[in-house]
């Protein structure tokens, strides 16, 4: 789905794939994207399984662009999250992009395995649906920072 208004067009979008079972939450996220500044197209698919085989570029994901970011939930079927993450993490290819992990897990254990996995983020589902807007600036101010980062690393 390209998310784009005409102030947009100009821009190449961010891509995100969203890794997330619950359509409910895929769609609050998209309406959120849809009202942000940052240009997005938004990948979603909804169990680990089909996450790596996109990452891949496997089957039906053959022509899918490569995610600048990636949305993860933690509890996910056919393959957990935190496999997921974990294999990310483990291959050159993938390993370099960034994992921001979005569930609705606040417990500790899991807050330390994400961080120990080389999750870059990990913020909790907001139980309120008009919050989403919050959850989509939170990656807008990561990319700029990342953004930012990027760009003095390749003038020095």
């Amino acid at each position: 789905m390209m998310m784009q208004t005409a102030e947009r067009a100009e821009v190449n979008p961010l891509e995100i794939l969203l890794v997330e079972d619950n359509p409910g939450d895929v769609f609050l996220l998209k309406d959120a994207f849809d009202h942000s500044s940052l240009p997005v197209h938004l990948g979603v698919t909804r169990n680990g399984e089909d996450a790596l085989a996109y990452l891949r570029h496997a089957g039906y994901f053959r022509s899918v662009a490569k995610p600048h970011l990636i949305l993860l939930d933690l509890n996910l079927p056919k393959k957990d999250g935190r496999d997921v993450l974990y294999e990310i993490k483990q291959g050159p290819a993938l390993k370099p992009i960034p994992v921001v992990i979005l569930t609705t897990s606040a417990v500790g254990s899991d807050v330390e395995m994400a961080y120990r996995l080389n999750a870059e983020s990990y913020l909790v589902k907001p139980v309120d649906a008009r919050n989403y807007s919050g959850i989509v600036k939170n990656i807008e101010d990561f990319w700029a920072q990342k953004t930012r980062f990027s760009d003095e690393e390749e003038e020095t």
